[in-house]
């Protein structure tokens, strides 16, 4: 008999409905630091106290500003679109991974490179579902970047607008530098967390019998997600721009606009007029955004895969 182990075939449908629930959970919670990052990537003034041109000084400013101006409610502006986008974006990054990995094991020559597979296997889990949720994305960020003179009222009045005034191309619009980005960070974001996961499952208050505690996988997630998204922010600084090209109108009131066509122009036009620096506007809500948002996506993620494994009776 052969001494090797078994490796246990998850069925397809858990790890589509737990990323499915991970996504719309962590969005919910979350949205509020993500509406703030994205505004923080959008004004072309220094986001610094010491510019009184600036609309967004800071966190600390912009949190009582916004409320003031827009209500509590403004945190949650595109929540629609972006359930939507969390929902679609959970289910297919977290579908094809598994599926990939899985098939990945029947490959002996990959059975000594778990980290090299990971990180392949976010990397295109996560542009597979960026691609297909990208109109959502383009919506969402349009929606949270308007003011109280709303030019889009729906998710779909918004993508209806975007191919009447732009053609369907507009849909697309940030899609080079979001691959860019997202693959590399979706490969980083995997490969550290099971790399944690292994790393951590030793240590007494983390791991428990072989896998990690919820503090272990809050740990390990939000490891992942601080350290990945640091690589790639301005990227995703880059992406966010691009997209809200032809919509400029509606931020009236949120101070200059920024011009681009191309991600190269996007890059040089934003270190030329902001610095180096600028390329890492709103970084440290992104940051904080990252660290929760992965923390709380893969302990949601694995709690859910873990109730559904002992549900069907499946070995975890």
């Amino acid at each position: 008999m052969s001494d090797k182990p078994v490796e246990t075939h998850v069925p397809n449908f858990i790890p589509i409905v737990a990323g499915g629930v991970s996504g719309v959970l962590t969005r919910f919670i979350c949205q509020p630091l993500d509406v703030i990052k994205i505004r923080f990537q959008l004004q072309v003034e220094p986001i610094s106290k010491r510019s009184m041109g600036s609309k967004y000084q800071s966190m600390s400013q912009a949190l009582p500003l916004i409320i003031k101006e827009e209500g509590v409610k403004a945190f949650w502006k595109g929540h629609v679109p972006a359930q939507m986008l969390s929902l679609t974006y959970g289910v297919i990054q977290f579908g094809v991974y598994e599926s990939m990995v899985q098939k990945s094991r029947e490959i002996p020559q990959f059975a000594d490179k778990k980290g090299k597979v990971e990180f392949v296997c976010g990397f295109i889990a996560g542009c597979t579902a960026t691609i297909l949720s990208f109109p959502l994305d383009i919506v969402r960020t349009r929606l949270v970047v308007q003011g109280n003179e709303k030019v889009y009222v729906s998710t779909m009045n918004g993508l209806k607008t975007i191919v009447k005034e732009e053609g369907f191309r507009g849909w697309w619009k940030g899609l080079t530098p979001t691959l860019l980005q997202i693959g590399p960070l979706s490969g980083l974001q995997f490969a550290i967390f099971h790399f944690l996961k292994r790393k951590l499952n030793d240590v007494e208050w983390l791991g428990d019998k072989g896998s990690l505690t919820v503090s272990g996988t809050m740990v390990a997630g939000s490891v992942s997600g601080f350290t990945a998204k640091i690589i790639t922010y301005p990227m995703d600084l880059s992406r966010k721009r691009l997209q809200l090209q032809g919509f400029q109108r509606a931020r009236i009131g949120f101070g200059k606009n920024f011009l681009c066509s191309s991600l190269t122009t996007c890059l040089s036009e934003t270190v030329k007029e902001e610095k180096l620096l600028g390329l890492f506007k709103g970084l440290m809500p992104s940051l904080l955004k990252a660290s929760i948002v992965n923390a709380l996506i893969f302990t949601f993620y694995e709690k859910t895969h873990s109730i559904l494994c002992d549900l069907y009776e499946i070995p975890k």
